[in-house]
């Protein structure tokens, strides 16, 4: 048995608590052993009501080499800044598919990403790593993601779509096949991706007009 820590205390990590304990109702030996939360603001484990330990704040926890990490904050450059901090300090990460998941046997799916209940992942599909996709996300055949991309639920990638690093799809998003999507990019929720976005842009709606905002 796998034995966890996650990272964050809130409603990401909510989530990732209900997925663990679904997979361990749900096989015949349970997989995964929660040792607890940590999280800066400890009123997010009072607010969620966990059943597990609270271990003190991110900033002061001393890695433990005997299990894996779990990140359960969903903010990019968090996530990143503390996947850093943690990996130089030995961490461990781990990652989790959701058994509802539908993944193709050829797809290829890398260290520490998260993929949620009812998603599904095509053929030659290659997904980086400490990525999170999201429940009822879309990956079409032959898409391409980088690492550290949050899709939000229902976020649909056509066939060939490319994406980045970094980057954050709002659900409902849907990516057309084989457009390219650069790193560090916001998509809106609802956002139907049309043509190449490059990097540092957000794509959103201004009442009936769709925007571009390159950050300079």
């Amino acid at each position: 048995m796998k034995k966890i820590i996650l990272i964050g205390c809130g409603s990401h990590a909510a989530e990732l608590v209900d997925y663990i304990e679904y997979i361990n109702k749900n096989l015949e030996k349970k997989e995964y052993h929660i040792k607890g939360l940590i999280d800066d603001v400890a009123e997010q484990h009072t607010h969620y009501n966990y059943s597990y330990a609270f271990l003190g704040k991110i900033s002061d926890h001393q890695v433990d080499p005997e299990v894996y990490y779990l990140m359960g904050i969903g903010t990019i450059t968090t996530r990143i800044k503390i996947f850093d901090q943690f990996t130089l300090k030995g961490a461990k990460f781990t990652g989790m598919i959701h058994p509802s998941a539908l993944i193709s046997d050829s797809a290829v799916i890398g260290e520490g990403t998260v993929i949620s209940h009812n998603a599904s992942v095509g053929p030659k599909a290659v997904i980086g790593a400490f990525n999170v996709i999201n429940s009822r996300c879309t990956i079409g055949h032959d898409v391409t993601i980088g690492d550290h991309n949050f899709l939000s639920p229902q976020v649909v990638l056509g066939g060939a779509a490319a994406i980045g690093n970094s980057n954050l799809l709002g659900t409902n998003s849907c990516v057309l096949p084989a457009i390219k999507i650069g790193n560090d990019n916001k998509i809106m929720a609802g956002m139907v991706i049309t043509n190449r976005v490059h990097d540092n842009e957000t794509v959103f709606f201004r009442y009936k007009e769709k925007l571009i905002v390159r950050k300079e």
